[in-house]
């Protein structure tokens, strides 16, 4: 399908983009979905690329996320400890439900408000669409909520390795630190490494203990969803909520990568391969994505997102220091 072709072919760009100086501290997602929006907001999506553009930014995507799955194991979760996890998830419940609040407070649409609240909470611009599979959002509201945590995540990216001295954190907490609040992958392995290899490793296995309470998450908000569609009669835009069938096999992946040892070879591929599927999917949300409804959103998301980045790193911050 010529749309498949061409959001591969943004995401191959996205990719060889990252080679390029200043440019190689960005995700190749971010990279993928600007490139999109730039084609489509100039010169237009191809009507005839529509279908494939639809496919890869919900079938890739769904599959994608299954393989994220095999990023982790319940024995790098165990290494985090049982106070550890109970940072991540309290930080995770706490700057959730604070985003929804303040979202609600200075009149964000509440879709929006989900969005930036799983980015900022979970993991990132993967959050934002794996959310986005039971929230039912508009393309737009996609592309503001990936925008906010990109920006805010790379405010952390570049703060957090200035801070640990000042803070008297040690490589432990530091790495806690970094893995429970900042926002993407990739920016969590940047800024915690920073403070050595010992908060860098464990910085990484604290974010990907994280990233494994995207299946609960999307789950709970699948079941409210239908609740909710159920109780109004029927869902505003004509159709229950879809139960996100597809994260149960994210935790089978999980699962999986425990009990079968994959040679590092093969997972770097993996790896690879599911950023590569994660860039595709957001490059057709870029080509689905009207820069003028985007600039009819305003500030107030923008704010939202501040608010949310603030509260997730200072009251993780203060559980780390409270648990020390």
């Amino acid at each position: 399908m010529a749309g498949v072709a061409l959001t591969v072919a943004i995401a191959g760009i996205a990719f060889a983009l990252r080679l390029v100086p200043g440019i190689s501290s960005f995700s190749p997602m971010i990279i993928a979905i600007v490139i999109g929006m730039a084609v489509h907001n100039l010169w237009g999506t191809p009507v005839a690329a529509k279908a494939g553009v639809a496919f890869s930014m919900r079938k890739l995507l769904r599959f994608a996320i299954i393989l994220l799955g095999l990023q982790l194991t319940a024995s790098q979760v165990a290494e985090v400890g049982a106070t550890g996890i109970a940072i991540i998830a309290a930080t995770l419940v706490g700057t959730f439900s604070f985003t929804l609040w303040l979202g609600k407070a200075i009149g964000v649409d509440r879709k929006l408000a989900e969005l930036i609240a799983a980015g900022t909470s979970i993991c990132g611009a993967s959050a934002v669409i794996a959310t986005n599979t039971v929230t039912r959002a508009p393309d737009e509201d996609v592309a503001y909520a990936v925008a906010c945590v990109t920006v805010f995540g790379s405010v952390a990216m570049f703060a957090y390795p200035l801070l640990p001295g000042l803070l008297h954190l040690d490589a432990h907490a530091y790495g806690l630190w970094a893995g429970a609040s900042i926002h993407e992958i990739a920016q969590v392995v940047a800024a915690s490494f920073q403070a050595g290899q010992q908060a860098g490793e464990f910085g990484t296995v604290a974010k990907l203990t994280r990233v494994m309470m995207l299946a609960p998450v999307v789950i709970a908000l699948g079941v409210l969803a239908r609740s909710h569609a159920r109780s109004a009669g029927s869902a505003r835009d004509g159709a229950p909520a879809p139960m996100p069938w597809f994260v149960l096999g994210f935790i089978a992946m999980v699962g999986f990568n425990s009990l079968v040892e994959i040679p590092a070879e093969a997972k770097t591929w993996i790896v690879t391969l599911t950023t590569f599927l994660l860039a595709t999917a957001l490059a057709a949300m870029g080509l689905e994505t009207d820069v003028a409804k985007l600039r009819a959103r305003g500030a107030r998301p923008l704010l939202l997102g501040l608010g949310a980045f603030l509260f997730i790193a200072l009251f993780s911050l203060m559980l780390v220091k409270l648990a020390g």
